[in-house]
């Protein structure tokens, strides 16, 4: 074996070939992290407090998963969504591939603009962190909204078929309202991983997790009350 040195071209791409394999290190660990959201969120949380680039990066297709999921599942909440199959045309497989479509950009959506809020509101009680991460601990909290399609996909295909996506149908006023009470407890279990991610991610005392979900809150509701003034 020569003992020659590398020239700079393969000092390159010996770099790159290990940034590579860490790069493929941490995206496996936060992978196998996702459950843990469920059964022991305070280990993620904790994780999520790492702010180099590396690791921040590996998260992203965890997120997107979560992310996309979670925007299913409130597709299929909306109210609007119960009229798509109206139209003749629109059968099964179409329902579910605007549906996935659909819920990546609410999934996307909600990261962003819950994310910007939820940012806000923390900044307001003294976090200092980058966007980034509070975005982070947003989009691991959303894991339950995510698991929720487990459960309302069998509910809403066994029990209403078709009629859940047409107006009239057997899914009307009380039965409706149960499917979507039962997606919104996903929501609200969601909403508590986020208190905890600030909590144990950012140090915050629980009156400033309090305080910076309100504000986050007053932001998100301003929002969507804006646009409907205009």
């Amino acid at each position: 074996m020569s003992d020659r040195p590398l020239k700079p071209a393969g000092v390159a791409d010996a770099a790159a070939a290990q940034r590579a394999d860490e790069a493929d290190r941490l995206g496996r660990a936060w992978w196998r992290r996702v459950p843990l959201v469920v059964t022991a969120p305070r280990e993620v949380f904790a994780a999520l407090a790492r702010t180099d680039d590396a690791d921040s990066g590996a998260r992203a297709e965890p997120i997107l998963a979560i992310t996309t999921l979670a925007g299913m599942a409130a597709v299929l909440l909306t109210p609007a969504w119960g009229r798509i199959a109206n139209d003749p045309t629109v059968d099964g497989l179409v329902i579910v591939v605007v549906t996935f479509i659909a819920g990546a950009f609410y999934g996307a959506a909600g990261y962003f603009l819950l994310g910007l809020a939820l940012w806000l509101g923390a900044k307001a009680v003294g976090v200092d962190a980058p966007m980034r991460i509070v975005r982070h601990v947003l989009g691991f909290a959303m894991l339950p909204a995510a698991c929720s399609l487990l459960v309302l996909v069998p509910v809403i295909v066994i029990g209403f078929g078709d009629d859940w996506f047409r107006s009239g149908g057997d899914d009307e006023g009380t039965p409706r309202a149960v499917v979507v009470a039962l997606g919104l407890a996903f929501v609200a279990w969601s909403v508590v991983l986020v208190a905890l991610g600030l909590r144990v991610t950012f140090g915050l005392p629980w009156r400033g997790v309090v305080g910076a979900l309100s504000l986050a809150g007053v932001m998100v509701a301003a929002f969507a009350v804006l646009p409907s003034s205009f």
